[in-house]
């Protein structure tokens, strides 16, 4: 029984000499390492693990003793214990030494991407376009609300701040999330624990399968917007040459001091974007989006095509009025040329076709009443006569 005594009393001094061993070693070890010199309660993350590797090898320690003693009974389940946690431990490093390499890597990518795009002068590039699509709104608002100039001198002193996320900065942050996904799959592979690898894995996974449709859409969207732009300005600048704006204002519709064709030119550009859009939210396979998008363009080839349809009614009525000349009649045959166009134009864009309908029969109808009215009013002295005529042959 001595010998046992002085067996545990050896094996608790050689514990605590190694306890203590363990402690300073990994808190000087650790407490290189910046992100384990955060605060928790007053004591740093380096401290912390210091302290759980010198509790560890104080259980290893009384396990040694209580197996001195042969207490079989209060052994085997903390003996089950620890091979568990020796049996994770490798797999627990290898994930560890998996992600801290990823997360170099991801940080290594991040850094070369940003750099790289910089030296392109990708960001210029983007502030040139921002600051240029600024001073078309600026030019717009200076057309409709003209006086503003003092206002306008302001809005051109503001440049992209020094806030505003950059866009090789945001393309690093991508790439940077995308990396580091991908080693977490792997290293929650080597972790071996399937009740928290498997829906992590699987997670990861429809993340990274869902990456490469979300940047083609992007991509996808971001060309149409380009091409809306190129087309508008196209547009534009074919309108204005063929002089839609004397044009309109030549048919007698008033314009309200708005450019018709710049107008024009954002109508087709809304229109690509929304057809791009369309295409985009098939990549994405989001079919709800997808039917909404078709349903608005669809109503939008409708409304277009019905107020092209109005506006050539009111041209041909404007032709129809200076052919006839000046008088009551002209007025009568435009007026009634621009309702027969608004109708069609109402219908051709389907919206309330009951009510263009129903009016259209009731200018009919009421028309004809109109006719007959006046017909059977100013013909009522002309009727009595004959009227007297046919009794007055009767009697004689």
């Amino acid at each position: 029984m001595t010998v046992k005594v002085v067996s545990a009393v050896v094996i608790l001094i050689v514990t605590w000499i190694l306890a203590k061993v363990v402690k300073n070693l990994l808190s000087k070890v650790l407490q290189k390492v910046s992100f384990l010199n955060r605060q928790t309660d007053g004591e740093t993350l380096a401290a912390s693990l210091g302290s759980i590797g010198s509790l560890v090898i104080w259980l290893f320690g009384l396990v040694a003793v209580l197996n001195v003693f042969k207490l079989n009974e209060a052994v085997t389940p903390i003996q089950g214990m620890l091979d568990d946690v020796l049996g994770a431990i490798p797999n627990i490093l290898a994930a560890g030494l998996i992600f801290f390499i990823g997360f170099v890597l991801a940080k290594i990518v991040r850094d070369l991407v940003v750099t790289a795009l910089q030296a392109a002068n990708v960001d210029r590039f983007a502030d040139k376009l921002n600051q240029k699509a600024s001073a078309e709104v600026a030019g717009v608002s200076g057309d409709v609300a003209q006086g503003t100039d003092g206002a306008s001198r302001v809005g051109d002193t503001s440049t992209g701040g020094a806030g505003q996320l950059r866009i090789s900065t945001l393309v690093g942050q991508i790439l940077f999330v995308v990396v580091l996904a991908v080693v977490s799959i792997s290293a929650f592979d080597a972790l071996g624990i399937k009740a928290i690898s498997e829906p992590a894995t699987d997670m990861l996974t429809k993340i990274l399968d869902a990456i490469p449709a979300i940047l083609g859409a992007a991509i996808l969207l971001t060309i149409g917007v380009v091409i809306a732009r190129i087309v508008g300005n196209l547009l534009e600048s074919v309108l204005r040459g063929f002089g839609v704006q004397r044009a309109v204002e030549g048919l007698g519709v008033e314009a309200g001091g708005r450019d018709v064709a710049a107008i024009g030119a954002k109508v087709a550009q809304v229109a690509i974007v929304l057809f791009f859009a369309i295409a985009a939210t098939k990549m994405l396979n989001f079919p709800e989006i997808t039917n909404i998008l078709n349903t608005v363009l669809a109503l939008g080839g409708k409304v277009l095509f019905g107020a092209v349809v109005i506006v050539v009614g009111v041209f041909i009525a404007n032709l129809l009025a200076k052919t006839i000349g000046t008088g009551q009649t002209a007025q009568i045959v435009r007026y009634g040329t621009i309702a027969l166009f608004v109708a069609m134009g109402l219908k051709y864009m389907g919206l309330a076709d009951s009510i263009v309908n129903l009016a259209f029969g009731a200018i009919v109808v009421g028309g004809a009443a109109a006719a007959a009215l006046a017909f059977g009013l100013g013909g009522r002295d002309a009727a009595a006569r004959q009227l007297q005529k046919l009794q007055d042959g009767k009697s004689s």
